[in-house]
């Protein structure tokens, strides 16, 4: 059931990429973001206040919102600030480069993930998953090489650094996310992270962008409503994967990645970004290499 669980997210998180470009696209980074912060906190509101008022009824499911001691707070709290840090660096990245320059590269996040698995938990890895890497590292310099056909240095472009940050903190935040979702109620730390973002975000929102709101216009796009939906969907049945002991962060993380074929398809739909042929290229590479990590993983 997990696996199952992790396609769907991919799904969901597919179309959170589509939403998020178009809401980001030409407007400003920071209210976008502490609007998704919270929506993202309304949308789990009515659970958290069931289970307080009538808590008999979702006691024992997915939806109850469990009341949690404070050291938990504290756990969910650094999840919370490596989350964030992630996101406003994918969202300034994303505002400002192709979203099929950005699926790709985030798609590379299993690899990294990997990577925090052999040097945290001392895995190794095998035939298959060295080659899924491999595929994966020359995916990356050939995606580099159409990115220099639209004047994008991997080098020297700030953003593609950013995106590489948001994938890295990405990677770590997965990783963090096994050993939470096995200690704690994957609802309630849903909710609360959700909720502490919304709250460093309305900071930011009034010491940092609000003074310069003429510098950075905002504008209201439906959009944006819609990357909060996208989120909240793709990290419930995701957070619900991760609650299942057989389940293995890698493959799900590599799962998720394969959003990238919703984006890449949005990409084509919505935003006619070019240089497509090469770039599909570069995607069935990563997508081989994903089914190899898949196979190294079995």
């Amino acid at each position: 059931m997990w696996l199952g669980l992790a396609f769907l997210s991919a799904f969901f998180l597919g179309c959170y990429d589509i939403s998020k470009k178009a809401s980001v696209n030409g407007n400003a980074v920071i209210p976008v973001l502490f609007l998704n912060t919270l929506f993202c906190s309304l949308l789990l509101l009515p659970l958290m206040l069931a289970s307080r008022f009538e808590g008999t009824a979702l006691e024992g499911t997915i939806f109850y919102v469990p009341t949690i001691s404070v050291e938990t707070h504290g756990f969910i709290l650094i999840k919370s600030v490596i989350v964030l840090a992630s996101w406003l660096c994918g969202y300034y990245a994303v505002k400002h480069l192709p979203l099929t320059i950005t699926g790709p590269i985030n798609a590379t996040r299993p690899v990294m993930t990997l990577v925090g698995a052999m040097l945290i938990f001392g895995e190794r890895l095998n035939v298959y998953q060295w080659i899924g890497v491999g595929l994966t590292i020359v995916s990356i310099f050939l995606l580099s090489s159409s990115g220099k056909k639209e004047g994008i240095s991997f080098r020297s472009n700030k953003w593609v650094i950013f995106l590489f940050l948001a994938t890295l903190l990405g990677a770590i935040s997965g990783l963090y996310d096994k050993y939470l979702m096995q200690r704690f109620s994957s609802t309630a730390v849903q909710f609360w992270f959700n909720t502490y973002q919304c709250v460093m975000m309305g900071i930011m929102l009034l010491t940092i962008w609000y003074p310069r709101k003429k510098e950075s216009p905002f504008e209201w796009r439906w959009s944006i409503l819609l990357v909060s939906v996208f989120l909240t969907a793709a990290d419930f049945v995701y957070f619900y994967a991760l609650t299942d002991s057989n389940a293995m962060i890698s493959i799900v993380s590599m799962v998720r990645r394969s959003s990238v074929l919703v984006s890449f398809a949005g990409a084509i739909l919505f935003f006619h970004e070019k240089n497509l042929k090469g770039k599909a290229i570069d995607l069935v590479l990563i997508i081989i290499g994903m089914f190899f990590l898949y196979l190294g993983a079995k």
